[in-house]
């Protein structure tokens, strides 16, 4: 019987009516926006009632949650940034020389005379000057300065490593501090950043770590990368002032020659402090976690001499008062002096778990980075160029809409109006899963929103295949819709679930924008497989409990191929693998002549993106910047139909300077001069610029993403299937892959990382089409166990026929909505997804099926095989 029962039914509904609640303010981005920013700024302390006006701009009681918009769309600055951890391990041990010297002279009578040593490496070189033959006995009283690491990795190991070296007594960071002091590093340098963007007060900034010693910084609104590595330097101001008194109010009058100052964890608490500190952070060397005499979490400090001389004498005058440790005007501890501290060393105790021990040293470290930075890669968009992209992705979006339900409704009729409010509902929930997540949407991200547009109706298009096939059978149109469903099922399924792993393998492996891409085709898998299998299903069953039609999916429409047909496809299956093969010989031979036109991603450089009101002369511009000696710089015009008279966009590509590993600002300052010079009204839009390092690394990255992509289908259709179809698969996705490559080396567009997305979506889609068609083999194997197998092969392939050529046109009508409409950003990646929609076409048809044809399966899928995996003794072609 077609029925769902009432609480499906319901629960259907109340899942889409929550996703298209989350989606809600996204409808309405500058009011919530606006009211969210007030809202901040009332829970930072702002005056609520200047701010009224804002909050009204949107209801309390709904949901204000957005779609974050990448830089690519709101304009900012990107950096990936290489924290140089080897640059502390010097500092911490030139640190312990006050220890090691009052040590090592209190001990004099035993040791003699000693003398620091000069040494390039990071290391502490002492030197008994007299009794060269009491290093052993020196190195072992120095070893009894050793600390417990304070990590779970270095659990039961000290600090540091003493060894002699004739007279020399050595001591050096032991591996397993290198590691804790490594891991400490970054995450200051994290704290340090995300202080310094913070006090900005900019919108949604991203400050992740990225690997073991980098650090990702993106920040929407910053007028350049050059600007936000000028803010990250700013140093943090670390006082330690003595306390007054403390306050319940922020009025309090502190006297003169004193100030008030907030606490940073104790919400109403106020320290009158005064003025002066008694040292500042830039003599403070270092503050570890550690632990107190009790074994209860703490935190030590050390000065440098000149320091540690002014704590001592202020702590040997002040016993039993309480200090303050200040950073950027907030009161972040205020312990009270227990004993003299003398030798610029101290220990903060107090009511600490081992996690506040260890963020409280993180904080007092906070005062400057701990280690240098080097920029591996920077990125800037303008806002106008991302105010631009936003217009083309919202008009290739409505564009691409249009069309593919104009395409549903002439195909389907009733059913396809069916089809397209599923669809709706499904762009909806993208949104709505998007802003519950707090993801970014990047610009690669609207073309996944787009793609998955046209591959949404998919589901809906095997459905209904299969629909018109039962009433061929005079079941009934109930029992039509209800085996069509059923049947669809193991395709939609196995399908979809291919093309999710290539979205997991893209999010795990890529980065920034790829991920954005790898987020929304992910997100837009599950909802189209939701809004296929249960919304079109209950909006078609709704219909047909109150119409009680005879037939369904009947009568006239459009089609682009025959209602039945019954090509032989494998009566010249040698052209078409010789095609094929010639063409992959091309490919290769096209690649290993001239390459790959690699862009900055892999090759390394500056790429500047210009736009001015006069036609682009790049000539002109050659001549303006080949004074400066950077080598290899390619000028090119951008041309496309989106853009209006005034707007001449052209490309300045420079190459990678090989004497430098980080991304140079002065470089991209004196092109940009330089060009200013020659055109007047010149605008930069974008720059870009990837090291040599991290371009070597994501040419690696690309690589194994694509290997992992297609290891993880083998292995996926192996389960599902059999080994044959599996090799089936993967020669054919090989095959795509293959000829992808081949025409962007033949026509010399340019390969980046964007087109490496590409290409594995290109490995799910292709994939998407062959599952298709060995699911209906697999069916059909079991229905006709006494035909031959070409013979099964071609009536498979003639009955899904239909669905392949609905599917790949409606995923190309988006597609080519995009490449014209979307902007010239893009276009080279949507080049790749046309051109891989067309092979894939091919492939699923001619050289999957060809190849399994050529393997031979086992025949009776009702019960195990004896002969798994060898079954070429059963070839029936």
């Amino acid at each position: 019987m077609l029925q769902i029962d009432l609480w499906k039914r319901l629960a259907i509904w109340g899942i889409v009516a929550l996703g298209l609640l989350l989606a809600l303010p996204n409808a309405f981005y500058p009011r919530v926006e606006t009211h969210n920013d007030a809202a901040a700024a009332i829970e930072a302390g702002a005056d609520p009632e200047a701010l009224q006006d804002e909050l009204a701009l949107w209801p309390d009681w709904l949901p204000s949650d957005l779609v974050n918009l990448g830089l690519d769309l709101r304009g900012g600055a990107h950096l990936l940034a290489e924290v140089q951890v080897e640059d502390v391990y010097a500092a911490r041990v030139e640190g312990m020389w006050p220890e090691v010297r009052d040590l090592l002279r209190e001990e004099r009578d035993r040791v003699g005379p000693i003398r620091l040593q000069d040494s390039e490496n990071a290391e502490l070189r002492v030197r008994l000057v007299e009794r060269p033959e009491m290093a052993d006995e020196a190195a072992s009283l120095v070893r009894g300065l050793a600390r417990p690491v304070t990590s779970l990795t270095g659990a039961g190991s000290t600090d540091i490593d003493v060894t002699t070296d004739g007279a020399d007594v050595i001591v050096r960071l032991s591996e397993a501090e290198q590691r804790a002091t490594d891991e400490r590093t970054v995450r200051q340098a994290l704290e340090i950043i995300r202080r310094r963007i913070d006090e900005t007060g900019t919108r949604e900034p991203t400050i992740m770590r990225q690997g073991a010693d980098r650090v990702l910084i993106q920040v929407p609104g910053i007028g350049s990368a050059a600007e936000l590595k000028e803010l990250i330097g700013t140093t943090a101001q670390l006082t330690f002032q003595p306390v007054v008194s403390r306050s319940s109010s922020a009025d309090e009058n502190p006297g003169v020659g004193n100030e008030i100052l907030p606490s940073l964890d104790e919400d109403g608490v106020y320290y009158i402090l005064e003025r002066s500190p008694v040292v500042t952070g830039e003599e403070l060397v270092d503050a570890q976690p550690d632990f107190d005499q009790n074994g209860r979490p703490a935190v030590s400090f050390r000065f440098n001499p000149t320091g540690a001389r002014k704590f001592g004498d202020y702590t040997a005058d002040n016993i039993g008062n309480p200090f303050a440790i200040v950073l950027d005007g907030e009161v972040i501890s205020a312990p009270v002096i227990q004993s003299h501290i003398a030798g610029g060393s101290g220990i903060i105790t107090g009511n600490f778990s081992v996690e506040e021990s260890t963020q409280l040293a993180v904080l007092l470290r906070a005062g400057a980075l701990p280690a240098g930075l080097d920029f591996l890669e920077e990125r800037t968009v303008g806002p106008e160029l991302g105010a631009d992209s936003i217009e083309a992705g919202k008009l290739a979006c409505i564009v691409a809409f249009v069309l593919v339900l104009a395409y549903m409704v002439a195909s389907y009729g009733r059913f396809g109006i069916f089809a397209n409010i599923a669809l709706i509902i499904n762009v909806g929930l993208i949104f709505g899963l998007l802003s519950l997540i707090g993801a970014t949407l990047t610009l690669p991200g609207i073309a996944g929103i787009v793609l998955t547009i046209g591959m949404a109706v998919d589901a809906n298009v095997l459905v209904f295949e299969r629909i018109k096939e039962e009433m061929k059978t005079a079941k009934g149109a109930a029992r039509a819709i209800e085996l069509g469903y059923e049947k669809a099922m193991s395709a939609i399924v196995d399908a979809n679930i291919t093309t999710f792993l290539t979205a997991l393998i893209l999010y795990a492996m890529g980065s920034g924008p790829v991920r954005g891409f790898a987020i929304t085709l992910g997100l837009g898998i599950i909802t189209s497989v939701f809004t296929a299998l249960f919304v079109t299903r209950l909006i078609a069953v709704m219909w047909f409990e109150r119409k009680r039609p005879k037939s369904v999916l009947q009568g006239r429409a459009l089609r682009l191929v025959p209602q039945e047909t019954s090509i032989d496809f494998f009566s010249r299956w040698k052209l078409w693998l010789g095609i094929s093969g010639v063409m992959i010989l091309v490919a290769l031979g096209s690649f290993g002549l001239q390459g790959l036109n690699f862009g900055i991603d892999f090759k390394g450089g500056t790429t500047i993106r210009t736009q001015s009101a006069e036609p682009v002369d790049v000539g002109q511009y050659r001549d303006a910047v080949g004074s400066l000696g950077l080598g290899d710089i390619s000028i090119t015009e951008v041309f496309d139909p989106t853009f209006g008279p005034d707007e001449n966009v052209a490309m300045v590509r420079i190459q990678a300077q090989d004497d430098t590993e980080s991304v140079t600002p002065e470089v991209i300052a004196e092109v940009e001069a330089a060009l200013q010079s020659a055109v007047p009204d010149i605008e930069f839009t974008s720059v870009e610029s990837v090291g040599p390092k991290v371009s070597g690394e994501l040419i690696q990255a690309a690589i194994i993403a694509v290997a992992l992509a297609i290891g993880a289908v083998l292995v996926y259709i192996w389960l599902r299937f059999e080994w044959q179809f599996a090799v089936g698969a993967v020669i054919a996705l090989v095959h795509d892959v293959a000829l992808t490559v081949g025409v962007f080396s033949e026509l010399q567009i340019q390969f980046d990382l964007a087109i490496i997305a590409a290409l594995l979506t290109i490995v799910g889609y292709s994939l998407n089409d062959t599952v298709v068609v060995f699911d209906r083999v697999r069916e059909n194997l079991r229905k006709y166990k006494k035909k031959p197998l070409r013979e099964v092969l071609n009536i498979s392939i003639n009955e899904t026929l239909s669905r392949t050529m609905m599917t790949s046109v409606t995923t190309l009508l988006a597609l080519f909505a995009l490449y014209f409409l979307g902007g010239d950003v893009i276009r080279g990646f949507v080049f790749a997804m046309i051109w891989g929609v067309i092979v894939g076409t091919y492939s699923s048809i001619f050289v999957a099926s060809t190849v399994l044809m050529w393997l031979g399966v086992k025949r009776d899928w009702s019960k195990p095989d004896a002969n798994a995996g060898t079954q070429f003794a059963n070839v029936d072609a």
